[in-house]
């Protein structure tokens, strides 16, 4: 499918110098990487994603303490 994507001068020039180097097209080098950072994207591990929103949240605290509290809690109310 064709995309346009706008480079700025100085970018565009290390692209084409590198696809240039590795023999195959810029289109072709184009892909690769968006492909390569859509992978490494992608398997980025849950607590780097969340990274920026880790630890901004505020509670009172001890609800993991209290699972199994509120476990016990909903088996019982289901008998």
């Amino acid at each position: 499918m064709p995309t346009s994507v706008r480079l700025d001068s100085a970018l565009e020039a290390r692209l084409r110098k590198l696809a240039e180097r590795e023999g195959i097209p810029l289109s072709a080098l184009l892909r690769r990487a968006a492909a390569r950072y859509c992978d490494e994207t992608a398997a980025a591990s849950l607590d780097l994603r969340l990274a920026d929103v880790i630890g901004t949240a505020r509670s009172s605290g001890g609800r993991a303490r209290r699972t199994g509290e509120a476990f016990r809690k909903s088996l019982r109310r289901r008998r």
